[in-house]
């Protein structure tokens, strides 16, 4: 099974960067609005990784298997 992370780094200067991995889809940035909340602190850049585009696969088949029951 697929590990979800949140991999998180605090540069010299105080930035906090933050990238999710093993997160598929838009619940990355669930991840990202909770850290942000415990953080008191508010995303001023981001950039989506590969996941981001992906969809969960098992989801899908769930889905499709779903619809052909019916």
């Amino acid at each position: 099974m697929n590990e979800k992370k949140v991999i998180i780094k605090i540069t010299e200067d105080g930035k906090i960067l933050a990238e999710t991995v093993g997160i598929k889809g838009k619940q990355c940035l669930d991840y990202i609005r909770v850290l942000e909340e415990l953080l008191e602190a508010e995303t001023i850049d981001s950039q989506f990784t590969h996941e981001y585009f992906e969809t969960n696969v098992l989801m899908n088949d769930i889905q499709q298997q779903m619809i052909k029951e019916e």
